[in-house]
């Protein structure tokens, strides 16, 4: 069965998420990109808050290329206290590096989770070099929101592909992006460790807006059905 995660941006939407028992509480900040970051000072009193009663995830931003760029803005996040890195690898530049300057860091115990876009024809292949770096797991996100949910922007096949070869290498697999209920049926047979949601869960189904606490339970109660 995949679990939940559930994108908040506030100590407020944190705890109606742990009301709700949910699985992972993912910190970030949607009006700041995809994977828009929140503050490390404001992850930390969150975690400090939540008092190590839930799983929580924490995105560094949507940051260029950059290996030590990268590297530096994980470190700073792993002083907060999170237990996983969600790190977007966005198109346009060799991951090698970055990967490398990382692996230093999942050697000292970092969980790290690379994030790739479905809306930007992903390389598979890199999913190998991630395993071998000792990251923790991979996601399947979208970039541009407006192109509709991951099952509109990908063929359910590849979305399959993703799902085993993550599984094949023994990596903690997610799949997000603009995640709607209808989704849940079509993407559960897959069994992707985790489905995440933001849109999904807030007022107006508008990922920019505050969580509905009753969109929260429903889209638990759908993935537990």
């Amino acid at each position: 069965m995949s679990k939940m995660l559930a994108s908040v941006n506030s100590l407020e939407e944190a705890l109606s998420a742990q009301q709700a028992r949910v699985d992972i509480i993912d910190l970030k900040q949607p009006a700041r990109g995809a994977l828009g970051a929140l503050d490390s000072v404001d992850v930390k009193a969150i975690v400090v808050a939540l008092e190590q009663t839930s799983s929580i995830s924490a995105t560094v931003g949507d940051l260029p290329m950059q290996a030590e760029l990268i590297f530096k803005a994980v470190e700073k996040m792993a002083d907060t206290g999170v237990d996983y890195i969600k790190i977007g690898f966005f198109p346009g530049s060799d991951w090698t590096p970055i990967i490398n300057r990382l692996q230093s860091l999942t050697q000292r115990g970092l969980k790290l989770i690379a994030v790739l876009f479905a809306d930007q024809q992903p390389d598979f292949k890199s999913l190998s070099l991630f395993s071998q770096a000792g990251f923790n797991g991979v996601m399947l996100d979208t970039m541009n929101k407006s192109n509709g949910s991951l099952t509109q922007v990908m063929p359910f096949a590849t979305i399959q592909a993703f799902v085993k070869s993550a599984k094949q290498r023994q990596l903690l697999c997610g799949l997000a992006g603009s995640l709607r209920e209808a989704d849940i049926a079509t993407l559960l047979p897959l069994q992707a460790d985790y489905l995440g949601f933001r849109g999904a869960l807030c007022v107006n189904h508008q990922r920019t807006a505050a969580l509905d606490s009753e969109s929260l339970w429903r889209i638990k109660a759908a993935l537990r059905r």
